[in-house]
């Protein structure tokens, strides 16, 4: 096969790439120190995984072949263990990207409520595809799938923080000001960081910024209305039966909490049937003819 043809054929042959090289002594010495308290925490070795392909990735912005080859010196595993994790993951990424991922929500509930369109209009606006980066390195854009804030959707996230209730204008002025440097605050959480700050956290290691821990804050109201209305802080809501009749403006509490009759829901009482009413017995259809008598032999 010649080299034009493997090119083709997507095959490549030939030497298989040289083992990874190793970080330079010092950021080898920075990095064993921080591994030894990760693993420290782990009653076995291999569950620091995890956190520690979040280390690696917070010192080169993406998850090295000389970050995994360190990942696995340190908890004595083989590099294929180590990169079969590193590669599940969509939370690690494989090569270089911005100072700011921005993720467009594009599953179902957010697409329909305009995710599509935040997605399409960014890639228009940035100059930049799915999972690309921008010239500046600032801001690579991504979809992603459901981050659990279907209660604010659509939602953008960046460096896994949520931006809430998003629309194609306030997602453009968003990576407009984190291109331009300015201060970007999510709408739960503290202040922005950089990816490779973000994922140090991730690692385990304590957001040393000023304020940062205090601005965390929690849940946000949409998320919190069910926990409100148990406790008995948020009006209950009335809730109608399914096909209610509605008469013709009705006053606010005449609205019927039952279907009329004949036509039941399935949120109703269940229907008496043949089995649990036996002065109705179901008959044969009038197109079936009716079953027939078995014979001594069939009866025996």
């Amino acid at each position: 096969m010649t080299t034009a043809e493997q090119g083709r054929s997507g095959v490549q042959l030939g030497m298989p790439p040289l083992p990874a090289p190793d970080y330079p002594a010092d950021v080898r010495e920075r990095l064993e120190a921080d591994a030894k308290e990760i693993i420290a925490r782990y009653p076995g070795s291999r569950s620091a995984l995890l956190p520690m392909l979040h280390l690696v990735q917070s010192e080169e912005g993406h998850v090295t072949r000389t970050g995994m080859q360190f990942c696995a010196e340190m908890l004595d595993l083989t590099a294929a263990e180590v990169t079969a994790v590193a590669t599940f993951y969509t939370m690690y990424r494989r090569k270089p990207s911005g100072d700011y991922q921005v993720g467009v929500c594009t599953n179902t509930l957010c697409a329909v409520m305009g995710g599509d369109a935040i997605f399409d209009d960014l890639k228009e606006h940035l100059g930049v595809g799915n999972q690309e980066t921008t010239e500046d390195g600032k801001v690579t854009l991504e979809h992603i799938e459901c981050n659990a804030a279907c209660d604010y959707a659509p939602v953008v996230m960046v460096n896994w923080e949520f931006f809430d209730n998003q629309t194609p204008e306030s997602a453009r002025r968003l990576v407009d000001d984190l291109r331009a440097g300015n201060d970007v605050h999510p709408t739960r959480g503290a202040k922005l960081c950089t990816f490779k700050e973000t994922a140090r956290i991730l690692a385990g290691f304590p957001d040393e910024r000023p304020g940062a821990v205090a601005e965390s804050g929690g849940a946000g109201p949409a998320s919190l209305i069910g926990l409100r209305m148990a406790k008995g802080e948020e009006p209950v809501a009335r809730v109608v039966g399914q096909r209610a009749a509605h008469p013709e403006n009705p006053p606010p509490d005449a609205l019927a909490d039952q279907p009329p009759a004949g036509h039941p829901s399935s949120h109703d009482a269940p229907q008496e049937t043949s089995a649990s009413d036996p002065a109705h017995p179901s008959t044969a259809s009038a197109d079936e003819p009716p079953a027939a008598e078995p014979t001594e032999e069939e009866g025996a």
